[in-house]
């Protein structure tokens, strides 16, 4: 069964034709959607084990390409150009990239079952406590190493920045890293006395190490959100971990220095 109705993909592609149609996604793109394609059929098939192991496999390394924005075809757009947000903050920009929301369409796609489906209820009381925990752990910790500072603000490239951080930025890394990998190990490790414990700290750690190029400080500080993210989505599902990060996200936009303090 399908995670999305044909109309989510009606619109899906009406979006990408449109962005052909303005020159912002070129025929090239085609090879990497036809490789999703190939890695979706090939996971979702019942006939052979190895052929939904190396499904899985090619979107793998299709959802590093994306993500690394390796692969042709593609010409994301600078929605914010380089600035400062408060006098002490590092210079930030933010593209509007058409590449990586491609994995989460897949993960959606092919793989039902990273939405973990809870109630309304539970899914309120699990953001509620993924965000607490995400906030004392992830920006508690980045005051004390003095990565950031107090600094409430509201850019005007702020709402631009709310819809770009859940649409295109946080559904996606959800879905990949809380959805996909944490999912995906709690079912593997579902045997183990602490399976679904180890599948969320691995999905953490995993989830910090892709900060790697910000600084040690950031792989601890992101490994520690990781946990506050994978408890919403264990106990509230998808929604839950997608509605914690964008909520940390959100404070650390408006309430402290984004994206870091200058060196």
């Amino acid at each position: 069964m399908l995670a999305l109705p044909w109309i989510h993909l009606a619109l899906l592609s009406f979006g990408y034709g449109l962005a052909l149609t303005y020159g912002h996604l070129g025929w090239l793109a085609g090879i990497s959607v036809a490789l999703l394609l190939t890695a979706g059929f090939a996971a979702r098939q019942q006939h052979l084990r190895i052929g939904r192991y190396l499904g899985h496999a090619l979107f793998i390394f299709m959802a590093l390409a994306l993500a690394m924005h390796w692969l042709p075809g593609f010409y994301n757009g600078l929605g914010i150009n380089p600035q400062r947000f408060t006098d002490d903050a590092v210079p930030f920009s933010m593209y509007l990239n058409l590449d990586k929301p491609l994995i989460g369409f897949w993960l959606l796609l092919v793989c039902p079952w990273i939405v973990g489906r809870r109630s309304l209820r539970l899914s309120v009381f699990a953001t509620a406590m993924g965000l607490t925990l995400s906030t004392v752990l992830a920006l508690g910790g980045a005051l004390l190493l003095g990565v950031i500072g107090w600094a409430p603000k509201w850019p005007d490239h702020a709402w631009l920045w709310v819809l770009n951080n859940l649409l295109l930025v946080t559904l996606v890394e959800e879905a990949l890293f809380r959805g996909y990998i944490q999912g995906g190990l709690s079912r593997y490790f579902k045997h183990l006395p602490y399976g679904e414990n180890l599948a969320l700290l691995l999905a953490s750690l995993l989830f910090g190490l892709v900060h790697l190029s910000a600084g040690w400080q950031w792989v601890l500080l992101a490994s520690l959100a990781g946990v506050g993210y994978g408890l919403a989505y264990r106990f509230g599902g998808l929604g839950a971990a997608i509605a914690t990060h964008f909520g940390l996200n959100l404070l650390h936009f408006g309430l402290f220095t984004y994206p870091m303090l200058a060196g």
